[in-house]
């Protein structure tokens, strides 16, 4: 919540937007995870899901003082490599637009938009990462 809440949204947006930045123990046992860890906490975490050639980017979160230290490239770069090993040939990102630059810099370009799954009517940047 904290990685969200870097985005200056209000405390009413941050409790709309909790059901889907929680991990259910589902998700867990089924999607691919990693996390980053530094004298035994977790400053990052990424959520992946493969579906053929398609991998869906479902978290990626870095804690707020570790934001500019690379370990949301780490992250990316293990999500891709566990894409490409799975048979995927491009990542799709429904970002939060403060996020953009920085999927950008890893070569995403937005191919339109999505409505949020927090909050009906919000439309979020929908991104592709290839990765051929």
């Amino acid at each position: 919540m904290r990685s969200k809440a870097v985005w200056r949204y209000d405390s009413a947006f941050m409790e709309l937007c909790r059901p889907e930045l929680t991990a259910t123990p589902e998700q867990l046992d089924a999607h691919y995870w990693r996390c980053a860890i530094v004298d035994g906490a977790i400053i990052g975490v990424v959520e992946l899901v493969v579906h053929q050639d398609t991998a869906t980017l479902e978290k990626l979160f870095v804690d707020p003082n570790d934001m500019v230290s690379g370990v949301g490239r780490q992250l990316m770069c293990m999500a891709q490599r566990h894409a490409i090993a799975s048979g995927a040939s491009k990542i799709e990102i429904d970002a939060d637009p403060g996020a953009v630059p920085f999927y950008e810099k890893l070569g995403a370009h937005c191919t339109g938009e999505v409505e949020s799954e927090s909050i009906p009517g919000r439309m979020l940047p929908k991104l592709i990462l290839n990765l051929a």
